[in-house]
C-alpha cells in the first residue's frame, strides 16, 4: 500500500465492497418480507377463504369422512396448498396428502384456532421466514362453527423462484464488485501515469541525466578574433516537455513543470552564451595586448612613434576591459537585485546636452552626421544621473557602433502631457540609420546576452547593454521601448515620469 496506485485502486474499492454488498442484502430483504412474502401470503389467504366458503355450503362432509375425502379430492387440483379438513376442536378429518392418513384424529393448530375462536380472522403461521400454514373458520349461515380448512405450504415453488432471485442477486453484485475493481484500476492508472511521468522528469532534473546538452560554441584562442555565431542551442531533456493530459490538478502540474524546464534551460542558454562571450571578449583585448608587449620586447620601444602607437593602442584595449568589468558589476548587482540609484533633482535642459556631447567625438570620427534637439523648456526630473547617463549612453553606443559611416544619428527629448491619474512623460529618443531589427530580434532584444543579427557582424559586444539599459529605466519607473524597420534604421525611446 505504499503507492499510489494502490492506495487510489483501495480509496475507489472501498466504498464498493462495502455499500453493494450492504444494499444487495437489503434489497433481497425487503423483496421478500416485504413484497413476495406479503403476496403470498395474501393468495393463501384468498385460497383458503374461497374454499372454506365451499366447504360451508356442505356441511355433511363434516361428519361423513367419505364426503370429506371425495370433497377435498375435488377442491386440491385448483389450489395450490396442500388442503386439511379440521373439526372444531383442531382435530385432523381428513387431508388431500394420502401420507397423513396416520394423522388422522391429531390436534393442529392449536395456537390459530385458539385465535380464531377469539377473532374470527384467517391465521397465518411462518416458520423460518418462510410460510407454514393458513388456518380459515368455516361457518353455516347461522353462525354455526362446523370445523376449519386448513392449507399447508403452498409456495414451495415461490421458495424456489425467491432463492433464484438471491443468486440472480448475487451474481449481480459479484459483476458490479468486478467492474467497480476494473474501473478503480483503469482510473487510479489514468492518474498514477502522468504523475510519475511529473515525478520523474523532476527527478531527470535533479539528477542532471541528459539535462541540457550539445550546441558548444567554439572557443577563439587569445589574440583571434571570431564571430560568436547563432545563439547557443541547448537541448531539452528526453521526454519533456510533458504531455499536460489528466484531471485539471495534473495538468496544471505538469504546466509548471515544464515552466521549470523552460526557465532551467535559458538559464543553461544564458550561462553557455556568458561564458563563450566572456572568453571572446576578454581573448581579443589580451592578444592585442600580448602582441603589443612582444613588439615593445622585440625593439619597437625604440621608435617613439611605435611605441605610442602601442601604448594607446594597450590603453584602448584595457579601456574595453574596464567596461566588460563594469557590465559584469551590473550584471552581478540585476541578479541580486542590490541596484541603488542616488536621486536628485537633475535640470534636463542642462545636463543632456552636456551628457549626450561626450559621444559626438566618436560619432564624428565613423563620419556620421550627428543631431541633437532638447528643448530649453524641459522641466527638472527627479532621478539618478548617472544611471542615467549609462542607460542613455549604452543607446548611443549601439546607435554608433551599428550605423555604417555616411549615417545619421539623432537625439531627440520631449515633453508629453497627459491627463491624471497618468501624468506627464518625458521620452528620449536615439534614432539611426543602421540595418534596423528584424521583428524576431525586436521580441528578444532587452533578454541577456541576446545578440541580434547585425551585432552578430561586429566581435564587440556580450549582448548586456540593452538589458542594463532597459533594468535602469525600470528602476527610474519609466520604460524602454524600440521601433525599428529592418534597412531602415532603429529608434529606442526612454519614457520617464515626471512627478
Amino acid at each position: 500500500m505504499r503507492s499510489l496506485r494502490s492506495r487510489l485502486i483501495l480509496s475507489h474499492l472501498l466504498p464498493i465492497l462495502v455499500l453493494i454488498p450492504v444494499i444487495g442484502v437489503a434489497l433481497v430483504y425487503l423483496l421478500e418480507t416485504q413484497f413476495l412474502l406479503a403476496n403470498y401470503a395474501r393468495e393463501l389467504v384468498r385460497q383458503a377463504v374461497l374454499v372454506a366458503d365451499i366447504a360451508g355450503g356442505y356441511t355433511e362432509i363434516w361428519f361423513d369422512p367419505d364426503r370429506a375425502q371425495s370433497f377435498v379430492r375435488q377442491v386440491s387440483p385448483r389450489v395450490t396448498a396442500k388442503v386439511m379438513l379440521l373439526d372444531p376442536t383442531g382435530r385432523l378429518l381428513v387431508s388431500s396428502d394420502p401420507n397423513d392418513s396416520q394423522f388422522i384424529g391429531q390436534v393442529f393448530a392449536e395456537e390459530n384456532i385458539r385465535k380464531l375462536l377469539e377473532g374470527g380472522e384467517p391465521q397465518v403461521s411462518y416458520r423460518a421466514s418462510e410460510i407454514s400454514d393458513v388456518v380459515v373458520p368455516v361457518v353455516t349461515s347461522g353462525n354455526r362453527l362446523l370445523g376449519f380448512v386448513r392449507l399447508v405450504n403452498p409456495l414451495a415453488s415461490a421458495y424456489q423462484r425467491s432463492e433464484t432471485l438471491r443468486q440472480v442477486t448475487l451474481w449481480v453484485l459479484a459483476g458490479g464488485l468486478l467492474l467497480g475493481v476494473i474501473l478503480a484500476v483503469v482510473l487510479a492508472t489514468d492518474l498514477e501515469k502522468p504523475l510519475r511521468r511529473v515525478t520523474q522528469a523532476v527527478l531527470r532534473l535533479g539528477e542532471g541525466d541528459g539535462t541540457y546538452g550539445s550546441g558548444q560554441r567554439g572557443v577563439p584562442e587569445p589574440g583571434k578574433s571570431a564571430e560568436l555565431g547563432p545563439p547557443v542551442s541547448v537541448n531539452t531533456p528526453a521526454g519533456l516537455p510533458l504531455a499536460e493530459e489528466g484531471p485539471e490538478e495534473v495538468r496544471l502540474l505538469s504546466r509548471a513543470v515544464n515552466g521549470l524546464v523552460e526557465r532551467l534551460r535559458s538559464l543553461e542558454e544564458s550561462r553557455r552564451r556568458l561564458l563563450a562571450n566572456l572568453v571572446h571578449e576578454l581573448g581579443t583585448p589580451l592578444g592585442a595586448l600580448r602582441s603589443a608587449i612582444q613588439a615593445l620586447r622585440g625593439g619597437a620601444d625604440q621608435d617613439p612613434e611605435l611605441r605610442a602607437e602601442l601604448l594607446e593602442g594597450m590603453d584602448s584595449e584595457v579601456s574595453r576591459l574596464k567596461n566588460l568589468l563594469e557590465e559584469l558589476a551590473h550584471l552581478h548587482d540585476q541578479v541580486l537585485g542590490s541596484l541603488e540609484l542616488n536621486i536628485q533633482t537633475v535640470n534636463l535642459a542642462e545636463w543632456l546636452p552636456v551628457t549626450v556631447g561626450t559621444w559626438r567625438e566618436a560619432a564624428q570620427d565613423k563620419h556620421l552626421s550627428w543631431e541633437v534637439d532638447v528643448p530649453s523648456d524641459l522641466p527638472d526630473l527627479q532621478a539618478d544621473p548617472n544611471r542615467l547617463a549609462q542607460a542613455l549612453g549604452n543607446l548611443i553606443s549601439n546607435a554608433i557602433r551599428y550605423t555604417p559611416e555616411g549615417g545619421h544619428i539623432a537625439i531627440r527629448a520631449a515633453l508629453h502631457e497627459a491627463v491624471p491619474p497618468d501624468g506627464s512623460r518625458l521620452a528620449i529618443s536615439v534614432e539611426d540609420s543602421g540595418p534596423g531589427l528584424h521583428p524576431d530580434d525586436q521580441a528578444r532584444i532587452f533578454s541577456p546576452f541576446y545578440r541580434g543579427r547585425a551585432a552578430r557582424r561586429f566581435a564587440e559586444g556580450m549582448g548586456l547593454g540593452l538589458t542594463i539599459a532597459r533594468d535602469l529605466i525600470a528602476a527610474h519607473g519609466g520604460e524602454l521601448k524600440v521601433d525599428s524597420v529592418p534597412d531602415k534604421g532603429s529608434r529606442f525611446t526612454i519614457w520617464l515620469p515626471i512627478a
